[in-house]
């Protein structure tokens, strides 16, 4: 407070994006497998890391074969993953010091919906994320059926969750995540249950949020090489490590062509005409920003 007594100034916006540095993800209990490492401490496999890199655009994807770490990585960004080395910083919040604060304002939507749909309906669901904002039940419940109308799930409020299809439950986890009006949006395989025509308008809406309401930066992994290339920025994860940074199409096309490499460095193989793999995972990358 001034001397004088007065109001205090307001503390500074913090800084944008997230910033990881150095961050390593061990888990104890497991032993290495071809291709992995052990952890720094005994009877620990290292799934993450290290990984040191700034993430200022409001769009970004993570891209990379099935356990390569993208899930490990996203989940560094709300704290449901802690670093056992080094540490993460969201929009100014550090994951481990203030994990409620980071949780509070990041919207976390998982592959699985069924993970993160706790009430018996639909409608439920939505008002237990508007509870925050909207303290009078009436205008929750409205709010509520507007956001279901909004994702295809109209007239659905008092049915069971259970009783939904598992593109319905897709858009329902998303509705109920879209309530919070998070300032991050982490997404992981968002679009993995649903048809093409929902794929494609999820993507549209998802890429559209930064800048609306709350909403300053969506991070998503996907499997869906055409939706990454739509992201400002893009990292290629493998090993648990990132091995390409660059911006979407520049990302996505170093990955069609590490992919189609190691495909035929292994039919050389079979063949039995197999050469050295030179493949360097971080040539060509455009370096962390």
């Amino acid at each position: 407070m001034p001397a004088g007594g007065g109001t205090p100034e307001p503390e500074p916006e913090p800084a944008p994006g997230i910033e990881v540095r150095g961050a390593v993800v061990d888990l104890p209990g497991a032993a290495p497998g071809p291709g992995q490492h052990a952890g720094a401490a005994p009877g620990t496999l290292r799934v993450l890391g290290p990984v040191e890199v700034r993430l200022t655009e409001p769009v970004v994807a993570v891209i990379g074969a099935n356990g390569s770490g993208k899930s490990t990585f996203v989940r560094l960004l709300n704290g449901l993953v802690q670093p056992t080395e080094g540490s993460v910083t969201v929009h100014g919040l550090d994951t481990v010091e203030h994990t409620d604060r980071v949780r509070s304002r990041t919207g976390f939507l998982f592959t699985d919906p069924l993970v993160q749909l706790v009430m018996p309906t639909a409608g439920e669901d939505v008002e237990l994320s508007l509870r925050r904002t909207l303290r009078d039940r009436r205008a929750r419940r409205r709010a509520a059926e507007d956001l279901l109308a909004a994702h295809g799930l109209a007239g659905l409020a008092h049915r069971s969750i259970y009783d939904l299809s598992g593109g319905q439950r897709q858009r329902l986890a998303l509705a109920t995540v879209l309530a919070t009006d998070p300032v991050l949006l982490v997404a992981d395989e968002p679009t993995t249950l649903l048809d093409l025509d929902w794929t494609l308008q999820v993507q549209d809406l998802l890429l559209s949020l930064p800048g609306t309401g709350r909403c300053r930066q969506l991070v998503y992994t996907t499997h869906d090489l055409d939706f990454a290339a739509r992201a400002d920025r893009c990292l290629v994860i493998a090993g648990g490590r990132i091995v390409h940074d660059a911006d979407g199409p520049g990302a996505v096309a170093w990955y069609r062509r590490d992919v189609l490499a190691r495909r035929a460095a292994r039919a050389a193989s079979t063949n039995g005409t197999a050469r050295p793999d030179h493949t360097d995972h971080t040539a060509g990358r455009e370096g962390v920003r």
